[in-house]
């Protein structure tokens, strides 16, 4: 998993609750980076893993929601650092149609040893998709908190639900309905 989405875990986690927080979590988990990450290295995704479960144990919020809350706000740090993704799609279906034939594509170009998960999309009507994910990471609900961002970037206002297709979370389809 690439650092940026580490450094930004812990800054959000501190902007939340404060670097006692950060200090607990990376003291309490045996981290094989001790903690230190840099936005351009690449770490075991177990970390995340283990960062979560701590604060989700500590804040007593449910590891999805957790996951939801950090998507949404890793996405102002993609909407400043990668603009030209945001400014090739007129609006939010075309931008997560984009996330597989554009997007991935280039992020691939800049880090070769990324392991992205996977999007499927099905537009059904102007106003329906389907997306479905797929990583063995299992983090759906990170997905939907980037999802819910999209659609507020764009301007535009959508229902998503979320059904998960195993249960372990490896395969979940959002079905997408813009209102």
């Amino acid at each position: 998993m690439k650092g940026i989405v580490f450094t930004e875990f812990l800054e959000m986690v501190e902007n939340a609750h404060g670097y006692e927080m950060v200090d607990q979590l990376i003291t309490e988990n045996e981290l094989p980076s001790k903690g230190i990450y840099t936005s351009i290295g690449t770490y075991d995704h177990t970390e995340m893993v283990s960062l979560v479960t701590t604060l989700s144990t500590k804040t007593e919020t449910p590891v999805p929601d957790l996951l939801q809350t950090f998507g949404q706000y890793l996405f102002g740090t993609f909407e400043k650092g990668y603009p030209n993704f945001f400014k090739a799609a007129n609006n939010a279906f075309d931008f997560l149609e984009s996330i597989e034939k554009y997007i991935h594509v280039e992020v691939r170009k800049l880090y070769p040893d990324a392991q992205l998960p996977k999007f499927k999309t099905h537009r059904l009507s102007d106003n329906l998709l389907e997306m479905t994910y797929y990583s063995d990471r299992s983090m759906g609900s990170f997905a939907l908190g980037l999802m819910e961002k999209t659609f507020e970037h764009y301007g535009e206002h959508a229902t998503i639900t979320t059904e998960y297709l195993k249960s372990n979370g490896s395969e979940v389809k959002f079905t997408i309905q813009k209102i």
